[in-house]
C-alpha cells in the first residue's frame, strides 16, 4: 500500500503503551513491514504503526506553561497528580485487598509505566515555529482506562487483563494538569474563543484545499498590474500588426495609426461569431469519450468531452469545402486587423458576462486565485468553472476557437503569399512554419485530456486574461510568423531547413516525451513501464520523479516548448527581430508560469519539494536556468 507520510516530515507519534502524542520526525520507512523509524525530540528512535501517527494539523494547540514535550515529563506530571482517576474505586473497595497483594500490583504498575530517557534534545530545524514563540503543545486526551485487580477480585489476572489499554476512541476526555481550577477554566475561554475566530475565516483567505492563510497573494503586480495589461495588451496587439505590414518592420518605425473606419467592419466581427458558435455546436456534439476532472475544494469532480480532434476534422472538412466551392479564404488578410479587433471586443463582452455571473455563483464554484479586489478579479477569473448547463466555458476557450483557428490563419497566410508574391507554390520558409505549428496543435488537441491538469483549468478563474489569451493571442500572436512572410518574404535552403527540422523535433521529443511520462505516472504510478523511475514521497500521499525526463530539469516540458519556439522563427531570417518577438515573449511566460507552479509545489509538498530541488538543481535550461 502507499506510504502516507514522507522521510524528514514532522509529525506527531504515539507514544508506545499509552495514548500521549509527541512530536516527531519521519526517518524512513519499511515497506514490507510497512512500520516507520520516527525520532523524538529527546533522540529516542522507535518504529511506529502509520496508525498510530498523525499530522500536525489533526491536533488542536494551545500555549501552555505545564505542557510537557517528553514521556518522562508527562509521567512525572501523573505521578503527582492528586485527581482521581475515573477507573480508581471507592476506598472501601481498596481496603479489601490485602497489603502484600497492594505491594505486588504497585510494583508491576512500575514497570508498565516507567520509561527512562536521556535529556531532551531538539533535532536539528525540524521543531515548527509560529509568530516567533515555540509550537504549542497539543491537547491530548490521555487518561488510559485501567482495569484495576481491586475493582473486580480477580487477583489472578493477567498483567495485560489488569492493566487494558483500550484503544484511542474509548478514551474519556479529560486532562492531568498541575494548574487550579480557575486557572485552567481561563484557558479553556482562550482556546474557544481562538477556535472562533478560525471558524470565521472567510473563503477568499482560503487556499484551494480550504487551508486559511493569512494574506493573499496578487500576481502580475497586483490591481494596478492587472490594469495595464487589459489596457495595453490589446494595443500592443493591434500596434505589432501594423509595424508588421510595413515594408520596414522596424522597432524604431512607429506606424501611422488608421482611421477607427478602417479598423472595425461589422461583417468581419459576425463572421468572427460565426466561427465561435460553429465550433461550440461541434463541442456539443455526442462524440469522443467522457472523462473526470481534478476534484474540486467540495470534492465534486466535474466531467469533460473529449472530443477535440474530432472538431478539427470536421472543421478541416468545411474548410476544405469551402475553398473547393470557390471561396476565397486568402482574402481575410487584407481583414486582418478589422477581424484581430472584432476578437478584443468579443473577448471583453466575455469577460464582462463571466464577472457578472460570478456575482451569483457559490463560494465553494469560486477560483482560489480570486481576491474579493472587483478589478483584479475581473482580470484573473472569480468564478473557476463557469458552466451553462453542461457547457464548460473555460474549457471550450482553452483549446477550441483560438488553436483551431490558429492553423486556419496559417493557411490564409499561406494563400496570402502565393498571391501577394505570384508564387505557384508557397515558399519553403512557409511550409515549414505552417508544418511545424500545425503539428503542435494537432498533438495539443490529440493529447487534449492533459489540459485538465494544468494550472489554466485546476486553478485560475475564467476572466479576461484566459479569455484574450485564449481567442486573441494564441490565433493572432502565434501565427505571427506566417503574418510575417506575407510581406516579407525570406528564402530557406534545404541544408537550413534540415538543420530547423532536426531542431524541431528535438524540441518536440523533449516536450511529448517528457509530457507522456508524467500522465502516464499520474495515471498509475506502479505501471511497469516505469518502474525503472525513482520518487520522492511526499505528504499528500503523491510522489514526485527525480529520474527520467523530470529528473533532467524540473520542467523538461517548457524547455522542449522553447525549442520549438526558437524553430518557429528561424524560417523568417535574421533581417528583422519582429519575427522573434514570440520566442521572446514565450521565454517570458515560461519563466513566469515556472515560478508560480514553484511557489505552488512548494506549498503544497513542503519538505519533499525542497529534496527534488536539491536533486534537480536546475528548473528550465540545464547548467544555465
Amino acid at each position: 500500500m502507499p506510504r502516507k507520510f514522507a522521510d524528514g516530515e514532522v509529525v506527531r507519534g504515539r507514544w508506545p503503551g499509552s495514548s500521549l502524542y509527541y512530536e516527531v520526525e519521519i526517518m524512513s520507512h519499511d515497506s514490507s513491514s510497512q512500520l516507520y523509524t520516527v525520532k523524538y525530540k529527546d533522540g529516542t528512535e522507535l518504529e511506529l504503526k502509520e496508525n498510530d501517527i498523525k499530522p500536525l494539523t489533526s491536533f488542536r494547540q494551545r500555549k501552555s506553561g505545564s505542557s510537557s514535550s517528553s514521556p518522562a515529563r508527562r509521567r512525572g506530571s501523573r505521578s503527582r497528580s492528586r485527581s482521581r482517576s475515573p477507573g480508581r474505586p471507592p476506598k472501601s473497595s481498596r481496603r479489601s485487598v490485602s497489603a502484600s497483594h497492594q505491594a505486588d500490583l504497585k510494583e508491576r504498575r512500575k514497570e508498565v509505566l516507567e520509561v527512562k530517557l536521556i535529556p531532551l534534545k531538539s533535532f536539528g530545524n525540524s521543531i515548527s515555529w509560529s509568530n516567533g514563540e515555540p509550537e504549542r503543545v497539543e491537547r491530548v486526551e490521555r487518561v488510559e482506562r485501567v482495569e484495576r485487580v481491586e475493582q473486580n477480585d480477580r487477583p489472578h489476572q493477567s498483567l495485560q487483563d489488569k492493566f487494558h489499554l483500550s484503544q484511542e476512541s474509548s478514551y474519556i476526555s479529560t486532562q492531568y494538569s498541575l494548574r487550579p481550577r480557575r486557572e485552567e477554566i481561563k484557558f479553556k475561554e482562550i482556546d474557544s474563543k481562538e477556535e472562533e475566530v478560525v471558524t470565521k475565516v472567510p473563503a477568499s483567505s482560503r487556499t484551494f484545499d480550504g487551508t486559511a492563510t493569512q494574506t493573499k497573494d496578487l500576481e502580475f503586480g497586483g490591481v494596478p498590474g492587472a490594469c495595464l495589461l487589459m489596457l495595453g495588451l490589446p494595443a500592443f496587439l493591434i500596434l505589432l500588426l501594423l509595424m508588421c505590414k510595413q515594408k520596414d518592420p522596424s522597432l524604431l518605425n512607429f506606424p501611422s495609426l488608421p482611421a477607427w473606419h478602417n479598423l472595425w467592419e461589422t461583417r468581419v466581427f459576425g463572421a468572427y461569431l460565426l466561427w465561435f458558435f460553429f465550433q461550440a455546436l461541434l463541442y456539443l456534439l455526442p462524440i469522443g469519450k467522457v472523462v473526470e476532472g481534478t476534484p474540486l475544494i467540495d470534492g465534486r469532480r466535474l466531467k469533460y468531452r473529449i472530443n477535440g480532434f474530432y472538431a478539427f476534422l470536421l472543421t478541416s472538412v468545411v474548410v476544405g469545402a469551402a475553398f473547393f466551392w470557390g471561396v476565397k479564404l486568402g482574402d481575410v488578410y487584407n481583414h486582418f486587423l478589422q477581424l484581430a479587433l472584432g476578437a478584443i471586443v468579443f473577448a471583453g463582452l466575455l469577460s464582462v458576462y463571466l464577472y457578472a455571473r460570478s456575482l451569483k455563483a457559490p463560494r465553494n464554484d469560486l477560483s482560489p486565485a480570486s481576491s474579493g479586489k472587483a478589478i483584479y478579479d475581473f482580470f484573473i477569473g472569480r468564478e473557476l468553472n463557469p458552466r451553462i448547463g453542461a457547457f464548460d466555458l473555460k474549457y471550450f476557450c482553452e483549446l477550441r476557437p483560438g488553436l483551431i483557428g490558429w492553423v486556419l490563419i496559417n493557411l490564409v497566410m499561406l494563400l496570402a503569399e502565393m498571391k501577394l508574391q505570384k508564387r505557384a507554390a508557397p515558399s519553403l520558409a512557409m511550409i515549414l512554419v505552417n508544418s511545424f505549428q500545425f503539428l503542435y496543435v494537432v498533438d495539443a488537441l490529440w493529447f487534449e485530456e492533459a489540459v485538465l491538469t494544468t494550472m489554466d483549468i485546476i486553478h485560475d478563474g475564467f476572466g479576461f486574461m484566459l479569455a484574450f489569451g485564449d481567442l486573441v493571442w494564441v490565433p493572432f500572436i502565434y501565427s505571427f510568423q506566417a503574418f510575417y512572410l506575407v510581406s516579407h518574404p525570406n528564402e530557406v535552403s534545404w541544408p537550413v531547413a534540415s538543420v530547423i527540422v532536426a531542431l524541431k523535433l528535438c524540441g518536440y521529443v523533449i516536450f511529448r516525451c517528457a509530457n507522456s511520462q508524467k500522465n502516464a505516472f499520474r495515471k498509475n504510478p506502479k505501471d511497469p513501464r516505469l518502474a525503472h523511475l525513482k520518487t520522492i514521497h511526499t505528504s499528500t500521499g503523491k510522489d514526485l520523479l527525480v529520474s527520467g525526463w523530470w529528473g533532467f530539469v524540473r520542467h523538461p516540458n517548457y524547455l522542449g516548448d522553447l525549442i520549438m519556439a526558437l524553430a518557429w522563427s528561424l524560417p523568417c531570417g535574421f533581417n528583422h527581430i519582429l519575427p522573434y518577438f514570440y520566442v521572446i515573449y514565450f521565454t517570458m511566460l515560461l519563466i513566469h508560469r515556472e515560478a508560480r507552479d514553484e511557489h505552488h509545489c512548494k506549498r503544497k509538498y513542503g519538505v519533499a519539494w525542497d529534496k527534488y530541488c536539491q536533486r534537480v538543481p536546475y528548473r528550465i535550461l540545464p547548467y544555465i536556468y
